[in-house]
């Protein structure tokens, strides 16, 4: 039970819940993106896509997540969707992301039922 509750600690640890996030950040038509980027603490990670165009992937204050404030950031956009979220490098291409809190639960799970066994 020691060894369970110590690797709990650990991942928890790991996973630093109130820290700042990272994200992607690029532009570009593919979607694709590997450049990483520190935000601050009130940031949130945003993926704008236009339409039949560019794909937007940077920091942005978590107040400024309104279709208003990407219009006024994006003028020259016409049509796009976008989306903000609030784990690290939620705003990838080509998974979804997981937030640490469930990658929490989800660990210490998996090391119960190894010690139980």
């Amino acid at each position: 039970m020691k060894k369970f509750l110590g690797v709990s600690l650990v991942c928890l640890a790991l996973c630093g819940l109130g820290a700042a996030i990272q994200c992607y950040s690029c532009s570009d038509y593919t979607g694709s993106c590997t450049k990483t980027v520190d935000c601050s603490l009130d940031d949130a990670c945003l993926t704008l896509k236009e339409r039949g165009g560019d794909t937007h992937r940077k920091c942005v204050k978590y107040s400024d997540c309104s279709f208003k404030t990407m219009s006024i950031q994006f003028p020259r956009v016409q049509q796009f969707t976008f989306d903000c979220c609030t784990t690290d490098l939620c705003n990838a291409a080509s998974f979804t992301a997981v937030s640490k809190p469930v990658l929490a639960v989800l660990s210490s799970l998996a090391l119960l039922w190894c010690c139980l066994l």
